[in-house]
């Protein structure tokens, strides 16, 4: 068993798909509509035939709801891994990233939360060792 496709909700798909293109560096995989409904998904440019991250629309009360609470709790909403967390800090922070938090050592690893400007928190991480 495989995990190859998992989602994020994001308030607005085109700020989305501008902020994890051009600020997380990932690449656009799949974008098409049908309808009112966009399917948008992104993968990491280093495994391009990898793990998809769907940017979904939060358009379901529920959905919205979740996103929201877990954000005001400071809950990042996804987790992505970094060879160097510090230099991904810099170079984002030089894109315009807001940090909720700066690089900090914790056990095992080096993290830092960032909001996605799409109702998001979202972590970067460094495995130590």
């Amino acid at each position: 068993m495989k995990i190859k496709l998992t989602s994020v909700f994001v308030n607005d798909l085109d700020n989305a798909l501008k902020f994890y293109t051009e600020v997380l560096g990932f690449a656009k995989k799949t974008d098409f509509s049908a309808g009112p409904y966009r399917w948008l998904t992104v993968v990491s440019p280093e495994d391009p035939n990898g793990t998809e991250l769907q940017l979904a629309l939060n358009d379901n009360p529920a959905a919205k709801t979740y996103q929201q609470a877990i954000f005001q709790q400071s809950t990042p909403a996804a987790n992505f891994f970094v060879a160097d967390t510090q230099a991904e800090y810099e170079r984002m922070k030089e894109l315009g990233a807001k940090f909720t938090k700066e690089p900090t050592e914790t056990t095992g690893s080096t993290i830092a939360v960032l909001d996605d400007t799409c109702g998001n928190l979202i972590q970067i991480t460094h495995l130590d060792g």
